[in-house]
């Protein structure tokens, strides 16, 4: 059964030379030439000639990687197309170099039956530049009481079921969740959240709220959750995935659960492994989101995570919001930003430069990781694999801008600042899904 769906383009005959290719997979950290023909890798190495209408591109000073792949993401379609829709997610996607993007059930009306994913498929079929895929809901109408019919649901392609955006209210729904969900060979993947500990929140708590007069939200909030649904999937035998970890708490218990044994997958966000709550200082709308930006010692405690492995992959929670959504005062505006195209640009300077991770580790959570979770064959760059890669330019300065972004959404974290790093181009499934080079 498929899990993701695109619409077609045509295959691509590509010779890309001189860059350095960066495939932890494939075991190669190298200057090489990459072959391309009908969409498949057909040789790696030095020196490759191009056939006849095949088109060279000169990657000397740029990376070549296996393509990302990103777990959590918001595509607003069905319902809200004002934000996002999926040629534009899409876009974005492949403008940040993703090879496939999967998007939460939130949508209105909620994901959570089969016709309506069959019918987002076939939506994806005519409109999706690069292969995308739908989680499906926990609970009927996100409501917390009903499950949905998960066996139906998997068995039109869903990729897993989560009610994100809201917390599994008690824990007799997410046991029954997690016992039902194996009928569909998927998982549960939770939005951990204490509701009453969360009610009226706008950012971390902190010395920093406590400054600026806003309501906090403990880091409580989110560790207490994951507590209780580790302790619940351990006693089910059940697969999970924690999605945007936030706190040390709860990666202390995540690292507990793992050495038990449990079947625990665990996501970090851009934002959260680089951004903290003492950012909020400004009161820009574009860094309220849940979870909250958290203290330093939290994020520090993720990016360790993320280079040990504790914390599997990074995933994006894109949430696009109309502008005049969050054209508010700080405290009325929506939880979210967008994510897809700053995400390697973002993490590759302010970690993989500051050399708090090393490159190889950071595509591997970005790509071979995610798609794994998500029961995809993992992007690599070797001989006879389907062309699924990005190139980047590691050098180029570009300014995050609603005319620079491909989302319909600018409500970016990193709106109006210079990145440096770009993706330039994108194969996906074997067909150019960005280009950037002209």
């Amino acid at each position: 059964m498929e899990r993701t769906w695109c619409k077609p383009l045509p295959a691509a005959e590509l010779l890309i030379k001189g860059g350095r290719v960066v495939d932890p997979e494939s075991g190669v950290d190298a200057v090489q030439d990459v072959l391309v023909k009908k969409g498949k890798i057909v040789e790696v190495g030095k020196d490759l000639k191009a056939g006849k209408n095949t088109r060279v591109v000169d990657a000397a000073g740029m990376l070549v990687l296996p393509g990302f792949v990103d777990l959590h993401a918001h595509f607003r379609t069905p319902g809200r197309e004002d934000e996002e829709d999926l040629a534009t997610a899409s876009a974005a996607a492949a403008a940040g170099g993703y090879v496939a993007a999967f998007g939460m059930a939130n949508t209105e009306p909620v994901m959570d039956n089969a016709s309506l994913l069959k019918g987002m498929a076939r939506q994806a079929e005519a409109d999706a530049l690069i292969p995308v895929g739908f989680f499906a809901a926990v609970t009927k109408g996100l409501e917390g009481q009903e499950l949905t019919e998960m066996g139906e649901l998997g068995a039109a392609g869903a990729v897993a079921f989560s009610d994100d955006g809201m917390p599994l209210p008690t824990a007799a729904i997410t046991r029954r969740a997690l016992q039902y969900v194996k009928v569909s060979k998927r998982f549960i993947a939770v939005h951990a959240q204490d509701a009453s500990l969360f009610k009226g929140g706008q950012m971390h708590e902190g010395p920093a709220s406590a400054r600026l007069g806003l309501t906090g939200i403990p880091d409580l909030c989110e560790s207490l959750d994951v507590s209780r649904t580790l302790d619940i999937a351990a006693y089910e035998d059940a697969e999970l995935h924690v999605c945007h970890v936030s706190t040390e708490k709860s990666l202390e218990a995540i690292a507990r659960a793992k050495e038990a044994g449990v079947r625990v997958t665990v996501e970090a966000t851009p934002h959260h492994l680089t951004l903290t709550d003492e950012c909020v200082a400004s009161l820009d709308p574009n860094l309220k989101m849940n979870p909250p930006l958290r203290a330093e010692s939290d994020r520090k405690a993720l990016v360790e995570a993320l280079r040990s492995g504790l914390v599997d992959c990074v995933a994006t929670d894109h949430a696009p919001h109309a502008s005049e959504e969050k054209d508010v005062p700080y405290e009325e505006a929506p939880f979210g930003c967008i994510g897809l195209e700053t995400a390697f640009s973002v993490l590759h300077k302010e970690l993989v430069e500051s050399r708090d991770l090393d490159l190889g580790t950071l595509v591997t959570r970005m790509s071979a990781a995610p798609a794994r979770i998500a029961g995809l064959d993992a992007p690599a760059i070797a001989a006879g694999v389907t062309a699924d890669l990005c190139v980047v330019d590691p050098a180029a300065v570009w300014t995050v801008s609603p005319e620079t972004l491909q989302s319909r959404s600018w409500n970016s974290p990193w709106l109006g600042q210079e990145l440096t790093g770009k993706v330039r181009l994108t194969v996906a499934t074997g067909r150019v899904a960005w280009d950037d080079l002209a």
